[in-house]
């Protein structure tokens, strides 16, 4: 899991240097206390001076993002080792078995909580297994209380990964509500300054001119066009991102068809589908609408519902509707546009169509497919 370079991240890995020096104070204090039990004292005021240093090392790499990565948290892990690695001879094994505390004490938790903010639950998981395993392996005799210390360890990295990892989560769910709220306020307000002026122009050309003829109503159809065109676009204008891989919202393939003659009614969130399958549903629609415009006089209302599992999509007109049997002679003469590039491209992507027709009151066509497709 790749860290994030702030945000809510910032305050566990402040929290972890502050623990650091926490736990060094703590151990500071057991070696002046046992400093005479010890076999080598004088290492062991060395040893301490070098565990100040590194928490101070530690703690300045860990600030900048760029240092949260493997070269530091490896170092943090080795120099830990290299401490619990020494604790036999500056310790003693006499007084190991005595029962006198290892040099690191509760200090070796700084890299398995480094591991889990960086990496989440399984590497602070590692990192707490390696340390503990070595911290076992120096003590004479394994105890209950040593031994409880190595799963406390064990869980303090399964549960700060996971809280690292949901602060990850949280965070870019964070900004992805910021980028949807901002994207909504400009498209609200795109569409205020849009409808006060151009919207309006072309509404006003476009029922001006369907009364009238030649070149006046072609304005008119052709405005009308525009005008359907540019609120599609300002619906969609604001929208961000989905930011899944791969995937198209179906919304966006089928406004393209949206004009004066064709009204696309979709849902106001999107509707994603993988790349293909929502390539090739639209291009069914597409096909659908063409024959609307050639047998149907080219007016016709599209609807997208988002029913889960499945994506319909159906294209209505009000035209003559086709006769009995109509659709077979079609197919028998060559003419494929229904079988092939409607029934043909639903039903490899595992969908099905279904066509209503009813003469004098027009026609449905329903485009049924699952959501990932065959």
């Amino acid at each position: 899991m790749p860290s994030s370079p702030g945000g809510l991240e910032v305050p566990l890995w402040r929290s972890i240097a502050v623990f650091r020096f926490a736990s060094l104070a703590y151990v500071a204090v057991l070696v002046f206390r046992d400093a005479h039990r010890y076999a080598h004292p004088v290492a062991a005021g060395g040893v301490l001076l070098g565990m100040l240093a590194w928490s101070g090392a530690a703690t300045a790499g860990y600030a900048r993002p760029s240092g949260r990565r493997w070269p530091l948290l490896l170092a943090d892990l080795g120099v830990v080792l290299a401490i619990l690695l020494a604790t036999p001879w500056v310790v003693g094994r006499a007084a190991l078995a005595a029962g006198v505390p290892t040099l690191a004490v509760a200090w070796l938790a700084g890299p398995v909580l480094a591991w889990a903010v960086s990496g989440g639950r399984r590497r602070g998981a590692v990192a707490a297994l390696v340390l503990g395993g070595a911290d076992l392996a120096t003590r004479e005799r394994i105890s209950q209380s040593s031994l409880t210390g190595v799963i406390l360890m064990l869980l303090a990295g399964v549960v700060v990964g996971h809280v690292a990892r949901l602060a990850v989560e949280a965070e870019a769910r964070l900004q992805r509500a910021v980028e949807l709220e901002a994207a909504t306020r400009e498209r609200e307000r795109l569409a205020r300054d849009i409808h006060d002026s151009v919207l309006q122009v072309l509404a006003l050309v476009r029922r001006r001119g369907a009364d009238l003829d030649g070149e006046a109503a072609e304005l008119a159809r052709l405005a009308g066009e525009q005008e359907a065109a540019l609120r599609a676009l300002i619906g969609r204008a604001g929208d961000a991102p989905d930011g899944t891989g791969g995937e198209r919202d179906l919304r966006d393939l089928l406004d393209r068809y949206a004009s004066a003659a064709v009204q696309v009614a979709a849902p106001a969130t999107p509707v994603p589908l993988p790349a293909r399958v929502a390539a090739e549903l639209a291009a069914a629609a597409g096909a659908a609408l063409d024959n609307v415009a050639r047998h149907a006089g080219g007016r016709a209302w599209v609807l997208i519902e988002d029913e889960g599992e499945t994506v319909t999509v159906s294209v209505r007109d009000e035209g003559p509707g086709i006769p009995d049997g109509r659709l077979a002679e079609a197919a028998a003469q060559g003419r494929l546009g229904v079988a092939q590039s409607i029934r043909g491209r639903v039903a490899d992507l595992g969908g099905e169509v279904r066509i209503v027709s009813v003469p004098g009151a027009g026609t449905e066509i329903e485009l049924t497919v699952p959501r990932g497709g065959r």
